[in-house]
């Protein structure tokens, strides 16, 4: 199994207490040392073609120019931007192409992105909610259009509503979009009626204190088997791990386990649709602990059935 990496990340410096924090990359790094078979690769830098798959390049030369020379810039209450904040993104993208890439190219079923800043936040002309571009609709964009497949699905267990994903994807009838995310809380979009300009959509707004079991139902009763019925070529997930009962920002109460059970059971749903072919990006996750056990858990899953 690939595993796209990068220090750029490390460069990406929000301000102090802030959530999106540069811990949180050696959080994922620490994590993933002792995973056998675990290739890390260096994400690249993507071609600004690959962004305008699904951003403007006006949106895109506006990013560029808000990088500051030294100190922060701030784009909105919640999003910072440092010297090297446009490379850590770029290579967020380009990990996701590259990991696209790999996958159907066969050099392995599975694949996880584990850059920051996040993506699914950031819509079409507007960076919000930590995040620059929008990295995993990118990725299903690259699959459809380089790739020539015609199917594709992204499933997003971040506990917000994966907006920017949404957005980018809203008149896209190859890519289905999945969200199961807390309700309410930020963004404050992702309702039932929110069904995509193909149907294509499906929101799973969940309340406070669903717990793991919770979940799995939902999972079970709604999500695998649209999965089974839109038979993706490539599953990509958005992988967020702020559902988790320590995370800071929300208050659902999912635990470690739950995130190996997940995973695990859509390995088992792409295993019967598209050889077990996935690509991971990595979203959300604040308390270091739990995200740093809750990768683990997610990415030696995935390790040990896709290998």
């Amino acid at each position: 199994m690939l595993w796209y990496a990068s220090d750029a990340g490390l460069r990406h410096v929000t301000p102090p207490g802030h959530p999106e924090q540069v811990a949180r990359l050696g959080a994922v790094e620490a994590s993933l040392q002792g995973v056998a078979g675990l290739e890390r690769r260096e994400a690249p830098v993507c071609d600004d073609g690959d962004v305008l798959l699904c951003h403007p390049e006006a949106y895109l030369a506006r990013v560029r120019a808000a990088e500051p020379v030294k100190g922060h810039a701030q784009l909105d209450a919640d999003t910072h931007m440092t010297e090297g904040s446009v490379e850590a993104a770029l290579r967020g993208v380009g990990g996701g192409v590259a990991a696209v890439d790999a996958v159907l190219g066969g050099e392995a079923r599975a694949a996880f992105v584990g850059c920051r800043p996040p993506g699914h936040h950031a819509e079409r002309e507007r960076a919000m909610g930590f995040c620059l571009f929008g990295n995993v609709a990118v990725a299903a964009k690259h699959a459809l259009e380089r790739h020539g497949l015609s199917r594709v699905a992204i499933v997003d267990f971040d506990v917000h509503h994966g907006n920017g994903t949404q957005d980018l994807l809203w008149d896209e009838g190859r890519a289905l979009f999945v969200s199961s995310h807390q309700s309410p809380l930020y963004p404050g979009t992702g309702g039932p009626g929110e069904r995509g300009a193909h149907g294509q959509i499906v929101n799973l707004p969940l309340h406070p204190r669903t717990d793991g079991k919770h979940m799995r139902d939902v999972y079970e009763d709604r999500v695998f088997p649209k999965l089974r019925d839109w038979r993706p070529e490539l599953i990509l997930i958005s992988a967020g791990f702020d559902a988790h009962a320590d995370d800071p920002l929300a208050q659902l109460d999912w635990e470690t386990e739950d995130y190996g059970w997940l995973t695990g059971r859509l390995c088992d749903v792409a295993e019967e649709v598209c050889d077990g072919r996935i690509v991971s990006t990595l979203e959300g996750g604040y308390d270091l602990d739990a995200l740093g056990a809750s990768v683990a858990a997610h990415v030696t899953t995935l390790q040990e059935r896709l290998s």
